[in-house]
């Protein structure tokens, strides 16, 4: 099944939180890495009085089932030391499965597609640039949804600036 997780970071030196958990991945069971965006920089989405996070998107092909990858990207976030202080603050890592296949999960503590993922440009972005073609379950195009989705200080990061 083709997967698509969300990376954010903006504690314990960012860029490189994202690239680790990037490779952490890619060594997951039964699961390849296919795809990973860009890095993106961008403005805190919570309270403004933290660092701007950087964001990436990967692409898997997993066997795990939603559930079974979720744990996973709990015990990476762990590895990491991901705390969580308060709703939407600083992190040291942050993993969200965006997509899983085609499919739409409604349970207490995983929906997918990922609640925001059509209006978050941090999110968006970065999946466009490795999934252009993408259809989101519930919400169409990726296209169409970037035309509708302003990029809101969202920067990407050139490799040279990693």
């Amino acid at each position: 099944m083709k997967a698509y997780i969300g990376l954010g970071s903006n504690l314990g030196n960012p860029q490189i939180q994202v690239v680790s958990a990037q490779q952490e991945l890619a060594k997951l069971p039964q699961t390849q890495l296919i795809a990973a965006s860009s890095l993106y920089k961008n403005p805190p989405m919570g309270p403004q009085d933290q660092p701007d996070y950087i964001n990436a998107v990967v692409g898997l092909e997993t066997n795990l089932s939603p559930n079974d990858l979720l744990d996973h990207l709990q015990k990476i976030e762990q590895q990491h030391g991901r705390v969580k202080q308060r709703h939407w603050g600083e992190r040291t890592l942050d993993l969200d499965i965006l997509l899983y296949g085609q499919q739409q999960i409604e349970e207490e503590h995983l929906q997918v597609p990922h609640k925001g993922i059509a209006e978050r440009a941090f999110v968006l972005y970065p999946l466009a640039e490795i999934a252009p073609e993408l259809v989101i379950p519930k919400f169409g195009n990726i296209e169409k949804l970037l035309t509708l989705c302003p990029q809101d200080g969202l920067e990407r990061l050139e490799k040279n600036e990693i």
